[in-house]
Formats: C-alpha cells, sequence, structure tokens
C-alpha cells in the first residue's frame, strides 16, 4: 500500500514538473497576411487555372481575361497612326520642295542685286523677288504647321497604342506573391469586372500569433524577443515552437471576448504580434499560448 502511495505521488510531481503545464503568459490566435487579388480586367474569364489550396507562385499566370476586343482596338490605332504617317510624309516632302524653291528664289535674288548695283537692271525686279521670297515663306510657315499638328496627332497614338497595350497586359491575372489559396470567388468562363475579386491567398509559411499582454507585462518585451510559443497537438499535449516578437501594440484595448472568462476580458491588455515559422501543422486561427523566457 505504502508503494501504491509513493507512485502516485511520484506520478503526480512529474505532472507538475511537465512544462506544457506552466501558466502562459499570453493567449491568442494565429494569423496569416491575406491577400485578395482581383480582375484588372473586364470581360469574360477564358482560363482560370486556381484551386483552393494550391500553390501559387509569385509572377505566376493565374488566368485570363478575353482580350479580342482590346486587340481589335489596338489594330484600329495602328491603321489610323500609319495612315497619319503617311500624311505626315507628304508633308515633309512638301516643305522640302519648298525649300528647295527657295533657294532658286534667293540665288536669283543675289543675281538680281548684282545687277542693280552695276546698273543693269531697275528696282522692280527685285522688289518682286523679295515678295515671291516673303510669299513662299509663309507657305512654308504654314507647311510646318500642318506637319507639326500631324506629329502630334502620332504622338496620341503612340501613346493610345500603349494605353491600350497596358489594358491587355492587366487582363492576364499575375499572382503577385508566393501563397496558398484559401478562397476561389470565381470560375472560368464567368463574366468579370474591373476590381471583382478572383481569391484570396496567404503565405503561411510564417504566421503571425495576435496574443494580448496586461499593462504589468509590458515592460519586461522588446521588439525582437524570442519567445516560445505552444498550441496543442491533442487534449493533453501541447508542441512548442520558437517566434519573435515584431509588433507591440501603443495603445491599450479592452480583452477581446475570444480570451478567457467575462472578468478578464474587461481588463486593458495590450496586442502583441509573434511571428512564427509554419511547420505545416499550423493553421489559420489555431489558439495558442505565449511564454516568455
Amino acid at each position: 500500500m505504502k508503494r501504491i502511495n509513493i507512485l502516485i505521488t511520484a506520478a503526480v510531481l512529474m505532472t507538475g514538473c511537465n512544462g506544457n503545464n506552466d501558466k502562459a503568459d499570453a493567449y491568442g490566435n494565429f494569423e496569416a497576411v491575406e491577400y485578395i487579388i482581383s480582375s484588372e480586367g473586364n470581360g469574360k474569364l477564358l482560363s482560370f487555372s486556381v484551386e483552393e489550396g494550391s500553390v501559387l507562385d509569385s509572377g505566376q499566370t493565374a488566368g485570363l481575361v478575353d482580350t479580342i476586343p482590346l486587340y481589335l482596338k489596338k489594330a484600329q490605332l495602328i491603321a489610323q497612326k500609319r495612315l497619319s504617317a503617311s500624311k505626315y510624309i507628304n508633308i515633309q516632302s512638301q516643305i522640302d520642295v519648298q525649300n528647295e524653291q527657295k533657294k532658286n528664289l534667293e540665288r536669283e535674288k543675289n543675281r538680281l542685286e548684282n545687277l542693280l548695283k552695276g546698273g543693269a537692271t531697275p528696282q522692280k525686279p527685285l522688289d518682286d523677288m523679295n515678295g515671291n521670297i516673303d510669299v513662299l515663306n509663309s507657305q512654308i510657315h504654314s507647311t510646318e504647321t500642318q506637319r507639326q499638328m500631324v506629329a502630334d496627332e502620332l504622338k496620341v497614338y503612340d501613346k493610345q497604342i500603349e494605353q491600350v497595350n497596358d489594358q491587355i497586359s492587366k487582363c492576364f491575372v499575375i499572382n503577385p506573391v508566393k501563397g496558398t489559396v484559401l478562397e476561389k470567388y470565381s470560375e472560368p468562363h464567368e463574366l468579370v469586372s474591373m476590381g471583382k475579386p478572383l481569391y484570396k491567398l496567404a503565405d503561411l509559411r510564417t504566421l503571425d500569433l495576435t496574443a494580448y499582454i496586461s499593462g504589468s507585462q509590458l515592460s519586461s518585451i522588446r521588439i525582437g524577443d524570442t519567445v516560445k510559443v505552444f498550441y496543442d497537438v491533442d487534449v493533453k499535449k501541447m508542441q512548442s515552437i520558437p517566434g519573435v516578437i515584431y509588433w507591440v501594440a501603443s495603445k491599450s484595448e479592452f480583452t477581446p471576448k475570444i480570451i478567457q472568462t467575462k472578468d478578464e476580458r474587461v481588463n486593458l491588455v495590450y496586442a502583441i504580434k509573434v511571428r512564427t515559422k509554419n511547420n505545416g501543422e499550423l493553421k489559420i486561427g489555431m489558439p495558442a499560448e505565449v511564454r516568455f523566457k
């Protein structure tokens, strides 16, 4: 009988020495940074290779919105630009001809000036020549103005084509960060519009534990401190993983309703965030405890 009592006492002492039964310093739940990826184009979702639970790489093409209307618009703009470019070439040819005519008139003007100095010609032919040169200069200026207007048209078409190219590129649904798809909101062949959510994903390789501490604990922790995070493996066992405090709230708040008893929920606490590496067992929303060293 005495031996049985000794064994029972030893078992109780061993249980009491189990670190998993130590009182936690803070309680909270695991969270992850979630991204909602939306459509940047309008039209039919031609392809959409996204499934809940699948892992997508950063830069991976996840879907495609119909681009045919945009390609037709681009083709129209390119044709209009070619027409304006041909007009520009014709106007430039006119300017070249007019400049050549001006050179001829200036040579004739120089000849008349020499004749006038020698008294071999009257003043009127030279005055007429100066008038012809002035008229030709006005024509050249008008033609150059037309050329500039067409050049501006070409710049407008270039910008419009760039805009359409940008719209076409946005029809490709590009996954921005590596992560696991949490929810899927659309299916292939559905009509989507700009801003419509397509899927939600999060990088589950690291999770954040948002926990709450009292004001008396605030002075004992620092950003960058390493802590131990415990989570339930089963009803009797808890698993420990390291974590790092990377954020501490600057203002107090009432304890969230999910934490402990009603009496504790009316206390003012400070939120902290602990970043942990996910070993594959951690899930979003899973409760956990934090123990400071």
